[in-house]
């Protein structure tokens, strides 16, 4: 599974739509990818869900946007989804918009052929980043940092000004 699908996986799962713990998707992934490295696969599940390192949690990739400006004719879709091979490519990462004239002449049905979107992206996006809000700014501290102090060198700022965060508060992402 190519990196960027990957990321994008991972963000839809986590922090962009679907809200579920990166565990989860880490190991779905350690179970079927033939290249799984357990290394890898937990550093890049903590980051991309925002669970430690990356704290940029309002960063969402679309599922949709993401595939057009890394694949915009849809070739990697139509290769791993072959239901979806002769949708055309203005429909082919959001096959539900098209008409049903065009569904049954790329013989790909919505509802039948391919599912329906479990969520709708823009809402679900919006709540996720609502929800990691709230996670953040409950484990923000008061004040300011003392300088020279030890147990503050594991200490981040937040990008936007806000008050530091000990890194340690980031690793756990609300269920």
């Amino acid at each position: 599974m190519h990196h960027l699908a990957r990321h994008s996986v991972a963000c839809f799962l986590t922090r962009g739509d679907l809200y579920i713990h990166w565990e989860q998707g880490r190991d779905v992934f350690e179970r079927l990818l033939i290249d799984s490295d357990w290394a890898i696969n937990n550093g890049n599940w903590l980051w991309l869900s925002c669970s430690s390192f990356f704290y940029q949690y309002h960063r969402i990739y679309s599922p949709i946007s993401f595939g057009k400006k890394y694949d915009p004719n849809g070739d990697y879709i139509r290769h791993f989804i072959p239901v979806l091979k002769d949708m055309p490519k203005e429909y082919i990462y959001e096959p539900w918009t098209a008409p049903l004239s065009v569904q049954e002449k790329a013989r790909c049905i919505v509802g039948k052929d391919y599912p329906k979107p479990v969520v709708d992206h823009e809402a679900a996006s919006k709540e996720c980043r609502k929800r990691m809000e709230e996670a953040y700014a409950s484990n923000r501290l008061g004040g300011n940092p003392v300088k020279g102090n030890s147990s503050n060198s594991s200490r981040r700022k937040f990008s936007d000004g806000g008050q530091d965060v000990p890194d340690s508060s980031m690793s756990k992402q609300p269920r």
